[in-house]
């Protein structure tokens, strides 16, 4: 069955509003609810409402920030989301990035790949109601087995990703770069998932520019972004972008923002013409893509169902 997925919160709807869009996505085909977690709700609260909301979506943490909780908080987190939702759960965790770590909650930003790699060997013992090396034992072990998805935009986070986890998730991916993320999980094992997230942004060019500058300037400026192109192979591409940012020109910086990459990275146009942008990255090895769509709220639900699968 392909599977495909929704981003949660909601762009500009309050959290108790999101009962009957979440109940329409559902309905409308969408197998999965994926939350994210930047500078709106958390990861977790979300997913925690539609676990009530709906019957069958699978729910994920798309992601969870290794360094902001603690290895026990995350697995009691987790561990209460597959209770909640009858063992739908799936717990995306990752890095997360510089900004939101050092800059925004004061935490050292050290050692992202061993940090990641020291929560999963926690969460293994812990989701699975063992002890951990800590003397961390959960009072209840989820019913179901709770499979954990990382956030790896390159090569030693997806091979760690292909080696220890159920799936990679990527972000901000320029079609003409998924070919070098597929390239990197060979002989990952059957049933591994490739979950990228896509932003949706409808009308043409002209009506679209403005935002999808400004959201391409905000995020690949962002250092684990900016390395993760530069790994790509578009360091050239974006060293204008870049050198406007650090000097404080953000309008400058989204001007300078390449707009072959924007492209090949957003979709833009009618939802048939997003669907079918969407339907490369699939045919490309993308097994889950995560619709975002960018509406006003009231042109929201109309969105999500001319999105549907």
């Amino acid at each position: 069955m392909e599977r495909w997925g929704l981003t949660l919160p909601l762009p500009g709807t309050p959290l108790a509003a999101h009962e009957e869009p979440v109940k329409r996505a559902e309905a409308a085909g969408y197998t999965d609810l994926w939350s994210g977690e930047t500078n709106g709700p958390d990861g977790f609260t979300p997913l925690a409402l539609s676990a009530a909301w709906t019957e069958r979506a699978r729910l994920g943490t798309g992601i969870a920030g290794v360094f902001q909780r603690g290895p026990a908080l995350l697995a009691q987190e987790a561990a209460a989301l597959a209770d909640a939702s009858g063992g739908r759960f799936v717990l995306g965790i990752g890095s997360s990035s510089d900004r939101i770590v050092a800059g925004w909650n004061g935490i050292p930003f050290e050692r992202p790949l061993s940090r990641v790699r020291e929560t999963l060997d926690f969460l293994d013992a812990a989701l699975a109601g063992e002890r951990t090396e800590s003397g961390f034992k959960l009072e209840t072990a989820p019913a179901h087995r709770v499979p954990v998805v990382l956030a790896a935009l390159r090569g030693r986070m997806l091979k760690l990703a292909v080696e220890r986890a159920a799936g990679a998730f990527t972000n901000f991916l320029p079609l003409d770069g998924l070919p070098r993320v597929t390239a990197q999980l060979h002989g990952a094992p059957e049933g591994f998932e490739l979950l990228c997230r896509f932003f949706c942004l409808p009308g043409e060019r002209e009506a679209v520019e403005p935002l999808a500058r400004f959201m391409f300037s905000s995020y690949i400026t962002v250092p684990v972004y900016a390395e993760f192109y530069r790994w790509l192979g578009y360091g050239e591409e974006i060293e204008p972008m870049l050198a406007a940012w650090k000097a404080g020109d953000r309008q400058g910086a989204a001007a300078a923002a390449p707009w072959k990459l924007i492209e090949s990275m957003f979709a833009f146009g009618s939802p048939e013409q997003m669907r079918e942008r969407i339907g490369e990255f699939v045919a490309g090895g993308v097994t889950l893509p995560i619709v975002t769509p960018i509406a006003t709220p009231d042109k929201l639900g109309e969105l999500i169902e001319a999105l549907a699968p």
